[in-house]
């Protein structure tokens, strides 16, 4: 148990696992034994990357054992963590989200910036221990950068992200828009995903307010194909409510080329949409324009409306 286990949220996106990975090397750099692991299935955009450089995707596990050293990326919620979180010795914490629902019995090293993505965080803190980016981890930096910034268009996205991105890819010798593009659209391609693992492929369970929320975000380069599998999507998600007694469950489908959002919401409290961007729900789903982003443009201005 004296390994250090390295991991970010359930459901991973790009970033959780890039940043596992990355952060991996920066604890073994300072001779610190550490090992990236994932909580769920990895998405086809992250194995984009993850073949692009023959990268073996990062053991998987569940639960966690008492006392078991870990560090966190691209997450604190412990509702997002790995199961029996509360119960783990939390060494350190890198992230770029809102701070809820995090709670530790001794002091820990953490370290959160107002910035798009975890991966630029950890470009500043190799730069301020003197270590070297090798092609390698700048591929896996940037890859990162370019999935929560959706190329640089999502509102999260900061002139410090784009920077550091542009630095990156001079160390990867990479094109950043033509490698992007490439690896965003790898993760649009979802015709061989059942309807359960739509609605779970990138799901965050959260609180707005006293609002229990799932809110999932499937991004695509074309809504009307999704659309066409609406019902058993609202299948699938009402199981969901049930399953975790939810007040709401949000599913935006993000259109990447556009920057527009399609959202499908169910449950007892889809009144929080409807406030939220002033549009009335017909058949349970709405056109969101210009919104692409959950943390920055969902999570927040939900729970500001569910007070």
């Amino acid at each position: 148990m004296d390994k250090i286990l390295v991991f970010g949220h359930k459901s991973p996106d790009t970033d959780t696992i890039t940043s596992s990975l990355v952060m991996e090397k920066y604890l073994k750099n300072k001779n610190i034994d550490a090992k990236a692991v994932r909580l769920g299935n990895v998405n086809k955009e992250t194995k984009y990357v993850l073949n692009y450089l023959k990268i073996e995707e990062p053991e998987l596990i569940d639960t966690l054992e008492d006392g078991q050293k870990v560090v966190l990326v691209d997450h604190n919620e412990f509702a997002q963590s790995a199961n029996n979180i509360e119960n783990a010795k939390i060494m350190q914490v890198v992230d770029h989200h809102r701070i809820y629902g995090f709670e530790t019995s001794e002091p820990v090293n953490y370290r959160a910036e107002a910035v798009g993505c975890t991966e630029t965080i950890l470009y500043k803190m190799f730069k301020e221990a003197n270590m070297e980016i090798e092609k390698k981890e700048a591929i896996l930096m940037l890859s990162g950068i370019i999935s929560d910034s959706l190329l640089f268009k999502s509102p999260t996205c900061t002139k410090e992200d784009i920077d550091v991105a542009n630095e990156l890819a001079k160390i990867a010798d990479i094109d950043v828009n033509t490698y992007g593009l490439e690896m965003l659209k790898a993760g649009t391609d979802l015709s061989d995903l059942s309807a359960e693992e739509l609605v779970k492929l990138d799901a965050k369970e959260v609180m707005l307010g006293n609002v229990k929320a799932v809110i999932d975000q499937v991004n695509t380069i074309s809504i009307e194909d999704m659309l066409k599998r609406k019902e058993e999507l609202e299948n699938e998600m009402t199981k969901t409510i049930n399953e975790k007694s939810l007040d709401v469950f949000v599913l935006l489908i993000t259109d990447i080329l556009n920057s527009n959002s399609q959202v499908i919401t169910l449950g007892k409290r889809c009144d929080l949409v409807e406030k939220s961007y002033n549009v009335e729900l017909v058949d349970n789903t709405a056109f969101l324009p210009g919104i692409v982003s959950r943390k920055k443009q969902v999570i927040p201005v939900m729970t500001q409306n569910a007070k």
